[in-house]
């Protein structure tokens, strides 16, 4: 699996990741997901909230979609969890065409019941968005799901990787895992 490559220029995605990293590094000591302890936090509401880096990474998501279908059949959906991931997933669809995909961390236990919003047919091939990855468990677990209704899941796209295991655990689970940024592209370093 290689590492995307994005065709924007290198000062455009510095200042992107600069606005990321203005707009959602947190200082102090944070539990994650994963259970890990961190002295930062990079909090998606942060910057997945503004419109000025929304607009800027609908085209960065829509690159690797097209990167993805010719690798892997055509893309025809596109899916994200909740809560996190939906406005990733909103601009990536408003961006590619493609329709979206909301996958809940667990079925309602009201209305229809279910687990996934949106169309998911047999055999699509289908995207998968996240906001931050660290290991890459949430991802995968939503990836699992969208499976169990027969699509096919070849990619997961994080608009930043923690550098903390994500990469290795999706590829290990036969999944291209692509970046948009690394904690390293916004300058972010363990105190």
């Amino acid at each position: 699996m290689t590492k995307s490559t994005l065709m924007t220029s290198n000062t455009d995605r510095t200042t992107l990741a600069r606005a990321i990293a203005d707009a959602s590094l947190l200082r102090g000591t944070f539990t994650l997901r994963s259970g890990r302890t961190s002295n930062y936090y990079l909090d998606k509401y942060k910057f997945s909230t503004r419109p000025e880096v929304l607009t800027q990474l609908g085209p960065l998501f829509a690159q690797i979609v097209e990167q993805v279908s010719q690798a892997h059949g055509q893309v025809v959906r596109l899916a994200g969890a909740e809560l996190g991931g939906i406005p990733l997933v909103t601009v990536a669809s408003l961006q590619t065409g493609l329709p979206s995909i909301f996958v809940r961390n667990a079925k309602k236990d009201y209305g229809t019941a279910k687990q996934v919003e949106g169309e998911v047919n047999q055999g699509d091939v289908v995207v998968f968005v996240e906001d931050v990855a660290t290991t890459g468990g949430q991802a995968l677990e939503a990836v699992e799901v969208l499976k169990g209704l027969g699509a096919k899941v070849p990619a997961i796209i994080s608009v930043i990787d923690r550098q903390e295991g994500a990469r290795e655990n999706i590829e290990g689970a036969g999944v291209e895992f692509h970046a948009l940024f690394t904690k390293s592209d916004l300058g972010v370093e363990d105190e």
